[in-house]
């Protein structure tokens, strides 16, 4: 009789085994639909919008510029201070560099962060009148603005929407939405500009990163509670 029963446990456990295989294999297998997506994200991020605190394009940069593997709480923080203190472009442009690498040092990398701030301003003061550039070109080829951070600044400052922002939470859920095959920042872009209508392109990043905040953990995703649930091929989670 025990017999029997430990046999049919077994067989029952292998059963759900099987099944819980052939549903990965089935989502592994789905192909992304990025018009569903969008239309999901909206519905239930309605209202996403920049986490960083800023008043002006220029506080957006500087925020930016210090959210480099930091968190955005920890900006917040740091620049409800400093941007009472720092002002203008010239402010960081001349400030001293001891004094202002001690106002940013719990956001991390204080040292090459307080260089890039006073390189970024002074070209702004310099050559741009105190106002950060519209223009993706000219804000890339100053020395510390990746294409990241002009992307943050063009769309979310200014409205413009010059690409997509990929930071680690778009990185990793457009690769489980299968929107993506890459891992470099760049060629993520190149794939969701291509994918994702331009008008979306601000929002969906703002959209992305909250569910990633929220829902789509980088360790513990809440799939159960996801609603895009029905639609992700939920590439690479086990």
């Amino acid at each position: 009789m025990e017999a029997r029963q430990a046999k049919k446990s077994t067989r029952s456990s292998t059963s759900k085994k099987g099944a819980s295989r052939q549903k990965k294999s089935v989502a592994s297998t789905m192909k992304s639909d990025p018009k569903k997506i969008i239309q999901i994200l909206k519905k239930s991020y309605p209202d996403a919008a920049c986490a960083l605190n800023f008043k002006s394009p220029l506080q957006l940069l500087v925020a930016t510029i210090l959210s480099a593997q930091c968190t955005d709480v920890r900006v917040n923080i740091v620049t409800k201070d400093l941007f009472h203190k720092y002002k203008t472009a010239r402010d960081y442009a001349e400030a001293d560099p001891a004094e202002l690498e001690e106002d940013i040092r719990t956001t991390g990398f204080f040292r090459q962060k307080a260089k890039a701030l006073m390189n970024v301003c002074g070209e702004i003061n310099d050559n741009h009148g105190g106002q950060v550039p519209k223009n993706m070109d000219i804000l890339t080829r100053m020395n510390g603005i990746g294409r990241k951070t002009a992307n943050v600044v063009l769309g979310t400052a200014y409205g413009i929407a010059t690409g997509v922002v990929v930071d680690t939470h778009v990185r990793r859920i457009s690769n489980r939405l299968a929107l993506t095959q890459h891992k470099d920042p760049d060629k993520i872009e190149l794939n969701l500009i291509e994918k994702i209508p331009q008008k979306e392109w601000i929002d969906f990043s703002h959209r992305l990163i909250h569910h990633g905040r929220k829902i789509c953990d980088a360790r513990k995703p809440m799939c159960e509670l996801c609603p895009l649930e029905h639609v992700c091929p939920k590439v690479g989670v086990t």
